[in-house]
């Protein structure tokens, strides 16, 4: 059994859990790591660029700071690790990347760096120097800011965003289970589900929140939901224990969730995002249109909530309120909620001016 194979990815994200690089007592398994560096460092030779998302400064900054609870008995406890916690980890990954002739970089983002269109620009474009000067990234929440409102809350997703960024064709998941059963594994009877051709409600029940060893804050729910943002923007994604020396050059058991037709870079994005600033409900003939590559009209809008201004990232819901769509509205939500239901003459008349020509247009908009 093989990962989505290596050469035919030139660009991979490598995401690594707390669990697996820091030990119970909060020391990083610096042998371990050594062996992640090399499996790096041969890839590299081949013409492969990696990124690697970082988990354990929380983990190890607490351990330094004698918190309890890990670090995380509360927002600030976390804030005050991962701060701590941080310098520690850059350096362990430069002294490791650098025994193999590597360099690291380092590169701290939040929610909103990936969630505004032109920090996520700013921040892609920051990736793909970095990269292209065959740099190893290691990538990591800014948990020293960020907030319970405003941050990805586990890695899982941010590996997939930052794959999205650096238009990278794989993810790799490095973590404490060796990919997706069909119940939880400590069940009898539970299956391996090797390869996933479709994220689906089936699909998504097999999900477990737990993380097992207590460290990390993601488990097979974040797994899913990372899965679904890289296969919508064209990446493969496979969830692969790291319980074992050197994983990113064995053939270990895996579950690959297979990409779709990769989206446009801007409706990949749209796809991607966890925050909307509002919700638009539509009717079932709307809904319809919308599948048929419409754009969406002022008519068939039912409902409007939210505080948004033209441009923002709107969730679309149907009558049954599952979210279908996501766009940017052309709209302020105080002229949405003008406009409801209304024909396009009733709209000018309601708006005092001439109506664009839908409330999210086609060309900025993606279906889900």
């Amino acid at each position: 059994m093989t990962l989505f194979p290596p050469a035919s990815c030139s660009r991979l994200i490598v995401k690594i859990g707390s669990a697996l690089l820091v030990d119970p007592d909060g020391a990083v398994r610096r042998d371990w790591l050594a062996g992640i560096a090399a499996d790096i460092a041969a890839r590299t030779k081949t013409g492969q660029r990696v990124a690697v998302v970082s988990s354990g400064a929380i983990a190890l900054g607490a351990r330094r700071l004698g918190l309890a609870k890990g670090g995380r008995a509360s927002l600030e406890d976390a804030q005050a690790a991962a701060a701590t916690g941080q310098i520690a980890l850059s350096q362990v990954w430069a002294e490791v990347l650098g025994a193999e002739g590597l360099t690291a970089a380092q590169m701290l983002v939040t929610l909103d760096d990936l969630e505004h269109r032109r920090r996520y620009l700013n921040a892609a474009a920051t990736l793909d120097r970095l990269l292209s000067l065959g740099v190893v990234p290691i990538i990591n929440e800014n948990d020293s800011v960020a907030t319970e409102e405003i941050r990805f809350g586990d890695n899982d997703r941010l590996a997939a965003r930052v794959a999205q960024a650096a238009v990278a064709g794989g993810v790799i998941l490095l973590s404490d289970i060796d990919g997706l059963y069909d119940r939880n594994p400590a069940q009898p009877g539970a299956n391996h589900i090797a390869r996933i051709e479709r994220i689906d409600a089936r699909i998504e029940a097999m999900a477990d929140t737990g993380s097992a060893s207590g460290m990390g804050s993601g488990g097979m729910v974040s797994k899913i939901a990372a899965a679904r943002i890289a296969n919508a923007a064209g990446a493969h994604l496979a969830i692969v224990s790291g319980h074992i020396d050197h994983p990113l050059s064995i053939a270990a058991r895996h579950s690959l969730f297979v990409a779709e037709r990769g989206a446009s870079a801007r409706k990949a994005w749209l796809a991607g995002g966890l925050t909307a600033k509002g919700r638009l409900t539509i009717d079932a003939g709307a809904a319809k249109a919308l599948r048929g590559g419409a754009s969406l009209l002022a008519a068939g809008v039912t409902g409007a909530s939210g505080s948004f201004v033209r441009g923002d990232i709107l969730d679309i819901a149907g009558p049954d309120g599952r979210v279908v769509a996501r766009g940017l509205s052309e709209y302020t939500a105080a002229d949405a909620a003008l406009i409801l239901g209304l024909g396009r003459d009733a709209q000018e008349a309601a708006l005092g001016y001439a109506p664009r020509s839908a409330v999210v247009h086609r060309d900025h908009m993606v279906l889900l």
